[in-house]
């Protein structure tokens, strides 16, 4: 079964400086119908002014994802962190007891476009931990790359779940597939371009939540990207 979650549905947020899109409740959105799936908590979609951002803030017992599509986004710590993420690099932050961060755009002229996500962790109290890794397009581009994973195989990131992320841009017409084991269910996020899942079309920003599908088939349009989580 494929439920789709159109991109025109989903909460909005604008503060002048922001403009951000949420798949899942999230701040002054509530929607009761779209609290999360699974473990996935939140999927905004946001898009930074120049020289603005997110001024320091906490978070707790969440893992944090941040995967940038356009521009570029500094990032700072109470674990002493610095550091600036641009397209085809990945972050991840557990808050684990708690952790202090900043987000900013240090571009004067440009916008920066990113995803983030949260995902709840196995557990509550886990240390607070970084990483980030760059995946570069050739390693998207036509397949599905591992990006995050509970055990880190594979060169991806480490994610404290039992969640296997991948991102892949498509080739024009050609398929990309991915076998879903028994009992396991998944969402997929469009992140741009046009794409068709099991011969379902779906457009940037919309969302996808997949139960009892043994195999998932994408075909796009040239340079569509689309991230899917693959969870237990």
């Amino acid at each position: 079964m494929i439920s789709v979650r159109r991109a025109e549905d989903r909460g909005v947020a604008k503060r002048g400086w922001l403009d951000s899109r949420h798949t899942f409740s999230f701040g002054d959105y509530q929607d009761p119908d779209h609290m999360g799936f699974g473990t996935l908590r939140v999927i905004n979609e946001d898009e930074i002014q120049p020289g603005q951002g997110f001024a320091t803030h906490g978070h707790q017992d969440m893992e944090i994802v941040t995967y940038i599509l356009d521009g570029a986004l500094e990032h700072k710590d109470s674990m002493g962190n610095g550091s600036v993420l641009r397209p085809g690099e990945v972050q991840r932050m557990s808050a684990g007891t708690g952790i202090e961060h900043s987000e900013f755009n240090p571009s004067p002229t440009d916008l920066v476009h990113l995803l983030q996500i949260w995902i709840l962790p196995e557990r509550t109290g886990l240390e607070p931990g970084y990483e980030q890794k760059s995946f570069p397009e050739h390693g998207r581009r036509g397949t599905l790359r591992l990006v995050g994973a509970r055990d880190g195989r594979h060169g991806a990131l480490t994610i404290h779940q039992d969640v296997d992320l991948y991102a892949t841009i498509l080739e024009g017409g050609a398929d990309v597939t991915h076998a879903l084991r028994p009992g396991r269910k998944a969402w997929v996020q469009v992140a741009r371009g046009t794409v068709r899942l099991n011969g379902q079309p779906l457009s940037q920003g919309d969302g996808a939540a997949i139960s009892d599908e043994g195999t998932l088939t994408f075909t796009g349009t040239p340079d569509a990207e689309v991230l899917l989580f693959d969870m237990g």
